[in-house]
């Protein structure tokens, strides 16, 4: 009967490491054992109360049986008195036959009594024990859930470093590669601006000094005349 808390007690002994490798959810899983624990103190509620009235019933019958043993020796105490002797042994028989059966009840009420009170002990144990898991489980439900927290915010930094991390240094070099490659052609596109003026400047200087020999020829020209 009380086996199923002896089996409570070693999985809440346990507690959450056990629970979490079986991938159970321990605020649920407690929930469900408190539930369990209710109904089984529930039907021991119900088998010592019906233990009790059988004790009752006995102490009843007891006290009846009693009753009619005194009853039989002082009628058995009137007959002699009155000077039947053959009625008052017959009433003593009986009488004995009535104690025989109230010493046969007295020996089973005091066993139905001793069970009714270990039953009612076993019922006071068993709800001391579950007021101890409704206490137990608010805390364990607290470190349930820290625990959660605490492997969440552990997954997502590893994700971080396997995953967002890498590629945000990916980016990152990216990013830098594009920049060097962006100075490279600025650099490239200011050297070729360097040597086309430089050529516009010869082009110029060739026009002018073309310009000049003409000049210079016709002059020649009108002085020889």
């Amino acid at each position: 009967m009380f086996r199923f808390f002896n089996r409570v007690r070693t999985i809440v002994s346990s507690e959450l490491n056990s629970l979490l490798s079986k991938a159970e959810d321990p605020s649920k899983m407690l929930d469900q054992y408190i539930i369990d624990m209710e109904k089984d103190i529930a039907d021991v509620q119900s088998s010592v109360a019906q233990q009790i009235a059988n004790e009752r019933v006995l102490k009843s019958k007891l006290e009846d049986a009693t009753e009619q043993v005194a009853k039989r020796e002082e009628q058995a105490l009137r007959a002699l008195q009155s000077g039947d002797e053959d009625l008052a042994r017959r009433v003593l028989e009986d009488k004995n036959k009535l104690q025989a059966n109230a010493n046969s009840l007295q020996v089973a009420h005091e066993e139905a009594l001793k069970l009714s009170e270990e039953l009612k002990e076993k019922l006071t144990e068993m709800r001391e024990e579950l007021n101890e898991m409704k206490m137990k489980k608010d805390s364990l439900k607290a470190r349930s859930e820290s625990a959660k927290a605490r492997e969440k915010v552990n997954k997502t930094l590893s994700g971080m470093g396997n995953g967002a991390k890498s590629g945000f240094e990916r980016m990152e070099e990216k990013v830098i590669l594009n920049e060097a490659q962006a100075d490279s052609s600025e650099e490239l596109r200011s050297m070729n601006k360097s040597l086309d003026d430089e050529l516009a400047v010869f082009d110029k200087n060739s026009a002018v000094d073309s310009e000049l020999a003409a000049l210079k020829a016709k002059l020649s020209q009108t002085n020889e005349q």
